[in-house]
């Protein structure tokens, strides 16, 4: 009598499983952000239930290792992790893995900004997420199907981490602009959507920790959307007050750009008039003489990688990696006159 075969698991029984429809299945697996948490958490634990395999993944599921991992980050919105990718190609070089680049939305414009779902079973053998929570669940579930993961500017309490200490390197930047004798102080902070703790929101923690430990320092805090454009129309805000700064900091590069722009639209001076400070030290920093705090992007991305090619080896084991910045002084920040 020959044994009945067992037929692999469709779309179709994950959605009668879940007591959904199949195209509320179709957007869990490929556009979760439509899905509220609860339903994609009965949906995926239907899939995970009954074993089911999107057919693009079933034949690699068969192989021990597909060869691949996944690199997930706001490469569209951020510059800067196109940077930690090369480092990520870097430490990728001569072994025997593709990296296959997914594109995530940022957390400063998601409304929710946390990787809900990804149609991962099979597809990859670990995932590099760099810019993004995972949703709680959604990490749980990860962890116990036992995909190695690391997180790169993101937080864990489950995998491996790669981070620049925000706090400290807000500080960091406060105390350059208080050491030059600046005690009228602007900060142009990128608007997001959500109460994420984002490293925005950390960096300013830190930055308006050091100044109010400091004293008698007067801080005054604009919020824009992540442009040069939106940051000049703030800076012409901020500048246009009677007691205008005589420093602004901004949370990356490109805003500090566009308050370098408010000022001389202002017929101000950077910096004998004003000091402007960024953040990252990428290309156009360097080109415009700004004076920004340094992050180690392409070294995150290695050592991100490097963490997750040892998951991959078995190393089960969690680890937390800081990663330090450091002031870059140019031609933008100076002594208030």
């Amino acid at each position: 009598m020959s044994t009945p075969e067992i037929k692999p698991a469709t779309i179709y029984d994950v959605a009668r499983e879940a007591g959904v429809s199949i195209s509320t299945v179709s957007n869990v697996l490929n556009k979760p952000g439509r899905v509220g948490a609860r339903t994609r958490e009965r949906v995926l634990g239907a899939a995970d239930r009954l074993g089911y395999v999107p057919k693009a993944s079933a034949a690699q599921l068969a192989r021990k290792r597909v060869g691949r991992i996944g690199v997930v980050a706001p490469f569209s919105a951020y510059p800067s992790y196109l940077r930690r990718l090369v480092g990520v190609m870097r430490a990728a070089a001569g072994e025997p893995i593709e990296i296959s680049v997914i594109d995530h939305e940022s957390a400063a414009t998601a409304s929710s900004p946390v990787l809900a779902s990804m149609p991962l079973r099979g597809s990859v053998d670990g995932l590099l997420v760099m810019g993004s929570q995972i949703e709680q669940d959604i990490e749980d579930r990860w962890h116990q199907h036992g995909l190695p993961v690391v997180l790169v500017d993101a937080p864990s309490a489950v995998f491996s981490v790669v981070n620049i200490d925000d706090y400290s390197a807000g500080a960091l930047a406060a105390n350059h602009l208080l050491e030059l004798g600046h005690r009228r102080i602007g900060y142009v902070l990128e608007q997001q959507e959500s109460d994420y703790a984002s490293q925005a929101r950390r960096r300013f923690g830190g930055f308006r920790a050091a100044v109010e430990d400091r004293g008698g320092v007067d801080l005054v805090v604009t919020e824009c959307e992540g442009t040069v454009q939106a940051a000049q129309a703030a800076g012409e805000a901020l500048l246009a007050s009677a007691e205008r700064p005589t420093a602004v900091m901004a949370h990356f590069d490109d805003l500090a750009l566009g308050v370098a722009r408010a000022a001389g639209r202002a017929g101000l001076c950077v910096p004998d008039d004003l000091s402007v400070l960024g953040f990252d030290d990428g290309p156009v920093a360097e080109a415009a003489g700004l004076s920004t705090v340094r992050q180690p992007f392409e070294e995150s991305g290695e050592v991100g990688l490097r963490l997750l090619l040892e998951a991959m080896g078995g190393h089960a084991q969690r680890r937390s990696t800081l990663l330090d910045c450091q002031v870059v002084t140019r031609g933008s920040t100076g002594a208030p006159r």
